[in-house]
């Protein structure tokens, strides 16, 4: 690859794919990693190898939107209750959770349902990486 890409190139290449093979290899019971805008579109995604996801690529991608939407939707009540720190679903096969990235960016993530330690991987393992790595996500106001 050539040195010559400007950063715009080396931030797309990072929202791509090291940010979530970075998450992905956090833990082993991270079954799916995906990077999704404000709008609801998946910029990235990767699959734990070997996995059989539950769900096809529309029915993820219509999640994803709905998700979205529905996480706009309770944003003024960050004032009175504060701000997300991460939402997270146990269903009778996975464990789904969102964290914002920031304004325009979200994580999406399952994880397996024997896991019982979620809170503890999200704040000690994905955040942290989140935190660290935060500045890479353009903020976009459109």
């Amino acid at each position: 690859m050539s040195s010559a890409g400007t950063n715009d190139d080396n931030n797309n290449n990072f929202l791509s794919s090291t940010f979530t093979k970075n998450i992905l290899d956090s833990h082993k019971s991270i079954r799916w990693v995906s990077i999704i805008d404000k709008n609801g579109t998946t910029i990235n995604e990767r699959f734990r190898e070997g996995l059989k996801p539950f769900l096809n690529k529309e029915e993820m991608d219509e999640f994803a939107k709905g998700s979205i939407t529905r996480y706009k939707t309770r944003l003024n009540l960050e004032s009175k209750i504060g701000k997300l720190t991460y939402l997270l679903r146990r269903h009778e096969k996975l464990i789904r959770s969102i964290i914002p990235i920031n304004e325009s960016y979200y994580l999406f993530l399952t994880i397996d349902f024997e896991e019982n330690n979620f809170d503890k991987l999200i704040m000690e393992k994905i955040i942290p990486l989140i935190s660290q790595e935060k500045e890479k996500f353009p903020i976009n106001n459109e």
